[in-house]
């Protein structure tokens, strides 16, 4: 078991995290072939659904948060440092087109901003001060942050959850480790144990999989709890494209039981509101 080793993110010397431990399985992983290489990622990958499975009581805590914030005006700040902020700005820039809501309902914060979505900026992550500023300045009373970091010790993260517990804001944390200080310091903790990765330290895989996978939870489940879709059908879309046009008279046509032609027109008559145009016509 790795000792005590110097923490850069958590400020001190504290036990190693889980997402800086070294595979067993993955020590000659240099001398593998690359069909062993890819054998050994498929294993590892496969891990991920279960252990976002046994998180399910506290993502549907977090979703529930989510719902009711949203229900009495409140928003969704994602905040992250490299991957994992890249996520929630990912997560977070698929619900206006998938569900019709305002680009402000929910926004990805991420360490060193827009460049550090195309590049790493060197130190942002380590900046407390700047979480705390950044945080304070896109959140208010009433919304929900959700601080995303695997290790669970970016200062980023921590500093702009420590603002937002300031501001009346409640906390989720989405990480990889249950005894991380993150962890420790939010109202909602959505900890995946998805063990070590092949490459000690590259929280990009099975720790980013993961990610992917309870963000696209707390979303979508939180905008179905708020009649954001009608059943299975994504109702509430934005067919600012060919393929979500297409889509959209697909739903009008099925539900309204029209032919594609006249799912159209009543599109075009409303605007492309996909529930304006299942209304009947007068």
């Amino acid at each position: 078991m790795p000792g005590p080793s110097t923490d850069r993110e958590n400020g001190g010397v504290s036990e190693r995290a889980p997402t800086e431990a070294r595979h067993p399985r993955a020590a000659r992983l240099s001398h593998l072939s690359t069909r062993g290489i890819l054998e050994l990622m498929s294993d590892e990958d496969a891990r991920v659904p279960a252990a976002v499975r046994r998180a399910l009581p506290a993502i549907e805590r977090a979703v529930d948060a989510v719902a009711d914030a949203i229900r009495t005006g409140g928003r969704v700040r994602y905040v992250g440092a490299g991957t994992s902020g890249r996520l929630g700005v990912l997560d977070a820039s698929e619900w206006p087109p998938t569900f019709g809501v305002t680009s402000e309902l929910a926004r990805g914060i991420v360490a060193g901003g827009d460049r550090a979505l195309r590049e790493s900026v060197e130190g942002a992550e380590d900046d407390t001060l700047a979480g705390e500023r950044e945080l304070r300045a896109a959140a208010r009373s009433g919304d929900v942050v959700v601080g995303i970091s695997a290790s669970g010790r970016a200062p980023y993260v921590l500093g702009a959850l420590a603002a937002a517990r300031e501001i009346g804001a409640r906390t989720v944390a989405v990480t990889c480790d249950a005894a991380s200080p993150l962890a420790a310091s939010v109202e909602i903790a959505v900890a995946v144990d998805v063990g070590p990765e092949i490459v000690a330290g590259s929280s990009r895989l099975k720790a980013g999989t993961a990610t992917k996978l309870v963000l696209n939870m707390i979303s979508t489940a939180s905008m179905i709890r708020v009649g954001r879709t009608d059943d299975d059908l994504m109702t509430g879309l934005r067919a600012v494209n060919a393929k979500l046009r297409a889509r959209a008279v697909a739903i009008v046509a099925a539900e309204a039981r029209v032919s594609e032609e006249e799912a159209h027109e009543r599109l075009e008559r409303a605007e492309w509101d996909v529930r304006r145009a299942l209304r009947r016509p007068e």
